[in-house]
């Protein structure tokens, strides 16, 4: 018996408009579960990383086992990672973010720090002469002429976060990379091709919304090119 022709799910076609009303809802939750999850572990991420980015600047002798170690961390297969982390956190959705967070770390922490480097010392020395203080300079000059180099490195942190939640499906909080992984074993294209595509619409509007943002923060930036 086969299948009607209109009946792409029957016929199990990569392009299948029935699988986009039938699983709407199974569509929905895994989008919002895979946005929580990249936005947690970004923001944790970015929340780490500028004290870290701050102390390597300091101190230049912490530069170096700050860039060193997280660098090594951005190493570690994803698998590994989960395996590591999953004493701590168990199998729930606290261990992604957690191993996320550490692979987000290298990104941020280099691109903050120099970005920070980059500040001109005489801007540093004319806005100690105004009266700065260390933590109205770090505020008001520094962070700000950091944000563009800040702001390259949490995009990237942010795409590869909405393409590494996919691997959390191992331990059932994927996001989109549940239906992904179910779909392979069961060889259900339209589930795979739908949630491939979600990931990259995820990854694109990220980078082009955290763009926008960037541009309203650095007007300076704008009126320079």
């Amino acid at each position: 018996m086969t299948a009607p022709p209109d009946d792409c799910l029957a016929r199990n076609e990569w392009l299948c408009g029935a699988y986009l009303t039938s699983r709407r809802e199974i569509l929905w939750d895994a989008v919002v579960q895979h946005l929580q999850l990249t936005t947690a572990s970004v923001l944790l991420g970015l929340v780490l990383a500028v004290p870290l980015a701050l102390a390597a600047r300091r101190r230049r002798w912490a530069a170096g086992p700050v860039l060193g170690v997280t660098t090594i961390l951005y190493t570690v297969p994803s698998l590994a990672m989960f395996s590591l982390l999953l004493p701590v956190y168990g199998l729930s959705a606290s261990l992604v973010v957690a191993g996320l967070v550490l692979y987000s770390l290298t990104l941020l922490v280099r691109n903050i720090l120099a970005g920070l480097r980059a500040v001109p010392a005489e801007t540093r020395q004319a806005a100690r002469g105004m009266g700065y203080g260390p933590v109205r300079l770090l505020v008001a000059v520094e962070l700000p002429l950091a944000l563009p180099a800040a702001m390259a490195g949490l995009r990237i942190a942010t795409v590869s976060a909405v393409s590494l939640v996919t691997v959390g499906a191992i331990v059932g909080y994927g996001g989109l990379g549940n239906l992904i992984y179910s779909g392979m074993n069961t060889y259900f294209k339209a589930q795979v091709l739908t949630a491939s595509v979600l990931c990259v619409v995820i990854a694109v509007a990220a980078d082009v919304l955290l763009l926008l943002a960037q541009r309203i923060l650095t007007p300076w930036t704008r009126r320079r090119s």
